[in-house]
């Protein structure tokens, strides 16, 4: 079981230590690598199950593949959807590699979550999340779709899918382009030297 839940809002446009936009350095090419470099480690022990967690945030997001990892149009809430839009689209590539027999794969969107995630995301963000916080679900509930998802007894109908609570939902259309996740991962793929 790999659940690829790590994630952040930057509030400032920021590299990583490989010279990479951070919010997708974080949210999409850490678990693409850590997913591909455990990967026959998860086929060797299957059946198996890859959850990445997404966000609805993914929805009217763009994906300039030239631009992945140091886009022109920068935005805290901008290169957060367009990450959530990148783990959407790896989930689904991901699915077309693998047998779901052996190992399945999904992504989900856990809900808008009380956390700390929204305290980095530019000024007037960050007063509307302080706001909206009390009203958002606890992280128990937030967690309550990547539970379903691992340990769900008959993953496969949820292999390729975006999850929302125990259901399959339709993701935005940009998500549901397969050409463009197989050039995501041949992009993520070489930045990551796989």
């Amino acid at each position: 079981m790999l659940v690829n839940n790590a994630g952040l809002i930057s509030p400032r446009f920021q590299l990583s230590e490989n010279g990479y936009e951070l919010t997708v350095a974080v949210n999409h090419l850490a678990p693409f690598l850590l997913t591909n470099l455990l990967l026959e480690r998860l086929r060797a022990s299957g059946p198996a199950r890859i959850v990445t967690v997404a966000s609805q945030a993914h929805r009217g997001a763009r994906l300039d593949l030239p631009e992945l990892t140091r886009p022109r149009d920068w935005t805290p809430l901008s290169a957060y959807g367009r990450s959530k839009l990148c783990n959407v689209l790896f989930s689904r590539a991901l699915a077309r590699r693998l047998d779901p027999k052996e190992v399945a794969a999904a992504c989900l969107h856990p809900g808008v979550v009380a956390t700390a995630i929204g305290d980095n995301a530019g000024a007037l963000a960050r007063v509307g999340w302080r706001l909206a916080k009390p009203f958002l679900i606890n992280p128990e509930k937030g967690a309550a779709t990547s539970l379903f998802l691992a340990t769900v007894p008959d993953p496969t109908p949820f292999h390729g899918a975006y999850v929302i609570g125990e259901r399959i939902a339709e993701p935005h259309a940009n998500a549901r382009a397969d050409r463009l996740g197989d050039e995501l991962w041949s992009e993520s793929a070489r930045q990551v030297g796989l």
